[in-house]
């Protein structure tokens, strides 16, 4: 039995050909980190995280050459394009001219509400989704005062009244986030919101870190709220190529059973008896099937005489010893292997499982 909530059924929008809440699958969206306005590099990483099965994807809009370049992006990529907009509203309606698919904004740094009226005016007429982004360390200077510092309360209050000013021009097409670096914190925070709205929520846990910290606190704040209900998109943050966010996120829904994409890998910590080369073996696995779609558990285990028994729900695995190894599935062995084929035999019967389920091998 799951003990994953069900999840809250929230206002359902569209972000692109993308389905935000209202029972769509939770969609995984990263951010780039290239030059918004150097084409060339921001398509080529967005194409690189289209292949790892991002869905969204966010990119910064600090000045007119940015906003501009999206056009040109948008001729060259797939996936929706949002606008990440600080500070002058302006660059939202040219981001929106240019094609972008959304906008995220957090209307009480854009200007006057007569600026954001127009923004939300435009974006009301090309039909484009607004998320209101609010994070710990842009908080209103009243509402700090009011609650006594950056709380979750005074993290909700600042996003409802955001979204407030939105639907007072007559707009609703609307997704929030309310992020902290700190877990508790933005925890509790999007528990709170989640209480009282049925907009879509974007989750994660901002400024998060490095791969190693980053990933924790991501998978912790992240985790937590998904197993509640929490939760319509979610983005891991991290001081990190992008394409570790994707894939990190990935892997939080698949631990929680949430959404199955690509091989899920079991491998043991190694111990004395281990006479092979398992890190490499099992990073090797990995990359090679990185853009891989289909659903299938894998096992690369270190020991020939306990391996298969420990992994044996593997769909398919294989365990290692000096000089030779076995290939095993469902925990009984199916031959042996020698040593340095393990990881080619491995990838074969990856090949095969994909044939016979009928899926595409890419992403």
């Amino acid at each position: 039995m799951s003990v994953v909530a069900r999840r809250k059924q929230t206002r359902q929008i569209s972000v692109g050909g993308v389905k935000i809440g209202g029972g769509a699958p939770i969609a995984v969206q990263s951010m780039t980190n290239t030059f918004t306005h150097d084409v060339a590099a921001t398509v080529a990483q967005i194409q690189r995280l289209e292949a790892v099965g991002c869905e969204l994807v966010r990119v910064a809009v600090p000045d007119q050459a940015a906003a501009e370049a999206i056009a040109s992006i948008k001729k060259e990529t797939a996936i929706p394009l949002i606008a990440d907009i600080h500070f002058d509203y302006r660059l939202a309606l040219r981001a929106m001219e240019a094609g972008a698919d959304g906008l995220r904004i957090n209307p009480g740094n854009i200007g006057t509400a007569k600026k954001v009226k127009s923004v939300s005016k435009k974006a009301k007429e090309r039909g484009i989704p607004i998320r209101v982004g609010v994070n710990a360390g842009s908080l209103e200077k009243d509402l700090l005062k009011k609650h006594g510092g950056v709380t979750p309360q005074a993290m909700v209050e600042s996003a409802l009244r955001h979204v407030e000013l939105l639907r007072s021009f007559d707009f609703h097409d609307i997704k929030v986030s309310i992020k902290a670096s700190d877990v508790l914190r933005t925890v509790e925070a999007c528990r709170l919101l989640s209480s009282q709205t049925d907009l879509p929520l974007h989750v994660g846990v901002t400024e998060a870190g490095s791969l190693f910290s980053g990933t924790v606190k991501s998978a912790l704040g992240i985790g937590i709220l998904l197993v509640e209900g929490i939760g319509d998109t979610i983005r891991v943050s991290l001081t990190r190529d992008p394409i570790d966010e994707v894939r990190v996120g990935y892997e939080i829904l698949k631990a929680l059973k949430i959404r199955q994409r690509g091989p899920e890998i079991v491998s043991c910590p190694t111990c004395g008896r281990c006479e092979i080369d398992l890190v490499e073996l099992v990073e090797h696995v990995e990359s090679t099937l990185l853009t891989r779609t289909t659903p299938v558990q894998l096992a690369i285990m270190g020991c020939v005489v306990n391996g298969p028994g420990e992994a044996r729900e593997a769909d398919i695995g294989i365990a290692g010893g000096r000089g030779h190894g076995v290939l095993f599935k469902k925990g009984k062995v199916v031959r042996k292997v020698k040593e340095h084929r393990l990881a080619e035999t491995l990838l074969k019967e990856v090949e095969a499982y994909e044939a016979r389920k009928g899926h595409g091998k890419r992403g």
